[in-house]
């Protein structure tokens, strides 16, 4: 089996039912698990298949549960959620699994439960996913009619409530500590780090927030191994990743594959290249929130480190292209907009930049830019880099501005001078 992910998933695009789930040997690792492996049993297995998260960040995953409370001591209850509030621009691989196997999802929540000793999980979803919340509700309906939600799941001393969030729909919300707040009921803004979610997170007491996509991967790890699931990975990568491609590509989509597979292969053999017409000028590796790759960096494998020593970050995996037809500073000016949106206005640098920063694209678009505008949002970079904001969000919201910048600046220089959107019709 080397796509654990999707190789069961039906033709005709529908989820799969607790039977069929069962036909193909869903719930055996919780069966496995709860028969014959203690709670730490399963925490190491996970972590000694160097599962990282696929979220973004790529923390690895075992070592984020063991950072939890332990033994009689340790606070209750715990909490496990899984991050279903997929936002980032580009992304869509989450809706994949959560529209097509519900079931691998809760399996993986079960399994991580059982592994933190977790009380209460919750599924965070995204409000406007409708379909995956409408086969998330089925799914939980018949895991808790077959005994597999619930007090002394499948006979053992292991309870869960399992329950689903609908969230209020914000990208900040992607951001753990954010998350919790919403969940609690309160605004969503980010929290000031330590005390760390596995410390004190839900209610003040040990919280995991895991992404869809790692969740989905425990099943498959507990029931084959570790080293198996090492085995899927090239290089030093272990297991497989849903990569996806976006834009001018002859076949935009999701794909399971080793993680460490090329960029060119994701994009010529599985995207099937650009459209007839067009031509490749730079891509984003990971989403809105990533810098600028060139047709150059192709050959990269697509891992954490290789994708960072290149100048960007691999993120959710799922590329967008940008085409020789598409005006880079329109593409760039977009995303901010989004950004400059979706801020919780916690923190000044993201509050007051981001919308700074939309005006002065806007204006360069609109033909209205002056010179020394490149150099303001060049120091806008720098303001809102790495460091300077309370989370992540508007250092994400600089990597496709700074890197457009830098590769594509005749473009703007271009808008400046001759006072138009050089891709525009007259």
């Amino acid at each position: 089996m080397e796509r654990p992910l999707t190789h069961h998933l039906k033709d005709d695009g529908t989820a799969l039912s607790l039977a069929e789930y069962r036909a193909t040997g869903g719930y055996e690792a919780l069966h496995k698990a709860l028969s014959g492996m203690a709670a730490e049993d399963v925490l190491e297995e996970v972590r000694s298949a160097n599962l990282r998260g696929r979220g973004g960040a790529g923390f690895p995953t075992g070592v984020k549960w063991s950072l939890v409370p332990r033994g009689e001591g340790a606070p209750h209850p715990k909490y496990l959620v899984a991050n279903a509030d997929e936002m980032e621009p580009g992304a869509f691989k989450d809706r994949l699994l959560l529209e097509r196997n519900p079931h691998l999802l809760l399996e993986g929540m079960l399994l991580a439960a059982y592994a933190i000793e977790a009380d209460v999980a919750y599924i965070f979803l995204r409000g406007e996913y409708v379909d995956p919340a409408r086969c998330l509700r089925k799914a939980l309906a018949e895991a808790r009619d077959a005994g597999l939600i619930g007090t002394h799941i499948l006979g053992s001393d292991f309870s869960l409530e399992l329950h689903l969030h609908i969230s209020a729909g914000r990208y900040i919300c992607g951001e753990e500590t954010a998350l919790i707040n919403a969940l609690e009921g309160k605004r969503a803004t980010p929290r000031a780090k330590p005390p760390f979610p596995q410390i004190s997170g839900a209610w003040g007491r040990p919280t995991v927030v895991n992404n869809v996509e790692t969740l989905c991967n425990v099943a498959p790890i507990v029931r084959h191994g570790a080293d198996w699931y090492r085995s899927l990975g090239l290089g030093d990568e272990s297991g497989t990743k849903l990569f996806g491609a976006s834009g001018r590509v002859r076949r935009p989509g999701i794909w399971e594959l080793p993680m460490g597979t090329s960029i060119r292969e994701i994009f010529e053999i599985c995207a099937g290249g650009m459209q007839e017409g067009y031509g490749l000028r730079g891509f984003l590796p990971g989403g809105g929130s990533t810098d600028f790759l060139l047709p150059q960096h192709l050959d990269l494998p697509m891992t954490y480190e290789s994708i960072g020593q290149a100048g960007s970050r691999m993120g959710t995996g799922t590329l967008i292209v940008l085409d020789d037809r598409t005006c880079p500073v329109g593409m760039v000016l977009n995303l901010e907009r989004f950004f400059a949106q979706e801020s919780c206005g916690w923190c000044t640098p993201c509050r007051d930049g981001l919308p700074w920063t939309r005006q002065l694209l806007e204006a360069i678009e609109a033909g209205q830019g002056r010179p020394e505008d490149l150099a303001t949002l060049e120091e806008h970079c720098g303001f809102m880099g790495p460091g300077k904001t309370f989370c992540a969000l508007a250092p994400g919201a600089m990597e496709p501005l700074q890197s457009a910048l830098k590769f594509f600046r005749d473009d703007f220089e271009r808008h400046i001078a001759e006072g138009r959107c050089p891709y525009r019709q007259a």
